[in-house]
């Protein structure tokens, strides 16, 4: 009985001595203060005017520059860029001073006769 009675004990004592060893070891980690947000904000877009096409003077087929303005001016850093084929996957950058915006298409050149929208992209 006497036998009986230290194995019962050390089957009970064996877990809760394993499992204060995990928590003493579990209590040891630290982790370093962190931030995390979440948040919305409102997403509004430009207007847009004032669209000019530059043709090529050799080819006027081939169109080399389109400028417009924008109401706001964009922020410094701002990825600009147009898009002049509408099922086409060639985009080109711009740049700006202040509202006015310049994107030369030359790389790939634009064509008039591809040409069938314009569609502005600004991120900032």
């Amino acid at each position: 009985m006497k036998r009986l009675r230290i194995a019962l004990i050390a089957v009970v004592s064996v877990p809760l001595v394993l499992g204060a060893a995990s928590f003493a070891l579990a209590a040891a980690n630290t982790v370093p203060a962190s931030k995390a947000g979440d948040g919305a904000g409102a997403v509004t877009g430009y207007t847009v005017s004032n669209i000019q096409y530059t043709l090529n003077g050799t080819n006027p087929q081939n169109i080399d520059q389109v400028d417009f303005d924008v109401d706001v001016a964009p922020p410094a850093g701002a990825t600009m860029e147009v898009k002049l084929v509408a099922v086409g996957s060639d985009w080109y950058s711009c740049t700006n001073v202040t509202t006015a915006i310049t994107c030369v298409t030359t790389a790939p050149q634009a064509t008039v006769a591809t040409a069938d929208e314009l569609r502005v992209v600004i991120v900032q």
